[in-house]
């Protein structure tokens, strides 16, 4: 298969279903996570949950970044813009991320901040350079994905000695998260991790390759399969998950090889390396504090570190207590679940992260929810 079309082939879809069906024992339950959330959409949107068997499930994971941005850290750039005067600068998912005090970039911006949507780190840079006499700050944030690009960026405000620039660093580690989902405390509380193989990440793998997954597979033998993101691509990784469960493996399988590689992008990790260190701790929204979770600008480049230009202090802030976006990240609940869901929480007036992100759990299901009982992949 070459062509867009083709991985999105309803009769070859039905006939990966069927497999799947006659493969599946009818006794054994089959939990499986899709930890990014561009599957969760894919899932949602192509109505792969209708086309499986009931004992086949899907279980969404906190794969969305702006999802799991703790308020806390949208806190910290409102309060950059507000009352710093800075140009914030930052994607377009994040504006509309709810914060304290019913705020959130948007309506900071609704209050005469100056705060900008970018499509790239580079973006920012160059409003820097044209404006020397304002602090310009990029809000950086994303997996594994987007983090090389801020790297290069920051490397080059550092080249170029741009001194108004700075980075407010959010970018967090795929693998870190998928551990403290497996030593959660639920799990611990359970006896067991409700969670029996992994559909990886595709993006995040194009960085860091499919060698980082094999400690899962071996030390909690769970399977991991890395998928791309066409609705032939999952439910073909699903169908290899039912075989690895059935056979008793738990191993890392690459469907995605047309892009995914063992190592990954070596040259991307060696300048992320350069710019970036780990962090001891980071707190995500839903899981708490994640050892090892995150990074941070290394001390040779902190007149662009934002935290330490600005000498900020991060403060923890509780979610809604009535949004289940926590739950939902961990996969312990369901959109559908949160009884804010489709009534106070739209994608228009949103109350928690995940309603927001096109990654979304919440808005994937919000868009695409009335076809989970159908199978919709269409050619």
């Amino acid at each position: 298969m070459k062509y867009i079309d083709e991985f999105r082939d309803g009769a070859a879809a039905r006939r990966v279903a069927d497999t799947i069906a006659a493969e599946a024992r009818p006794d054994v339950a089959y939990n499986f996570m899709e930890f990014c959330g561009g599957h969760t959409h894919a899932i949602s949107r192509y109505g792969i949950s209708g086309m499986l068997p009931a004992n086949v499930r899907m279980i969404h994971g906190p794969g969305c970044p702006v999802c799991v941005l703790p308020i806390g850290r949208i806190d910290l750039a409102i309060s950059l813009a507000l009352d710093r005067g800075v140009m914030l600068c930052t994607y377009g998912d994040t504006m509309r991320v709810p914060a304290s005090e019913n705020l959130s970039l948007i309506k900071a911006k609704a209050r005469g901040a100056d705060i900008r949507m970018v499509y790239s780190a580079a973006d920012a840079l160059k409003l820097a350079e044209q404006h020397p006499d304002r602090e310009v700050v990029f809000f950086a944030i994303g997996f594994e994905t987007t983090t090389p690009p801020t790297a290069l960026v920051l490397r080059e405000a550092q080249a170029r000695n741009v001194p108004n620039f700075s980075v407010l660093c959010c970018h967090v580690l795929t693998p870190a998260a998928i551990t403290h989902l497996l030593e959660s405390a639920e799990a611990r509380e359970l006896g067991a991790v409700p969670i029996d193989g992994f559909i990886g990440p595709a993006h995040v793998s194009i960085i860091i390759g499919s060698e980082p997954y094999v400690h899962f597979a071996k030390t909690y033998h769970k399977p991991v399969v890395i998928t791309g993101f066409e609705p032939l691509d999952v439910m073909q990784g699903i169908l290899m998950l039912v075989r690895q469960m059935n056979s008793g493996r738990a191993e890392v399988e690459n469907e995605f090889s047309r892009v995914v590689t063992p190592t990954g992008n070596q040259a991307a990790q060696k300048v992320m390396a350069q710019v970036f260190e780990l962090r001891q701790s980071f707190e995500w929204r839903g899981l708490g504090e994640v050892p090892h979770s995150a990074l941070k600008i290394r001390p040779e480049l902190a007149a662009w570190d934002a935290e330490v230009k600005f000498g900020l202090t991060y403060a923890s802030v509780p979610d809604h207590k009535q949004c289940e976006c926590g739950t939902i990240l961990r996969g312990i609940k369901r959109p559908a679940d949160c009884k804010l869901f489709g009534t106070v929480c739209t994608p228009e007036t949103p109350m928690g992260s995940c309603m927001v992100s096109n990654e979304g759990a919440c808005a994937a299901h919000y868009s695409y929810g009335r076809f989970q009982d159908m199978a919709v992949v269409t050619a």
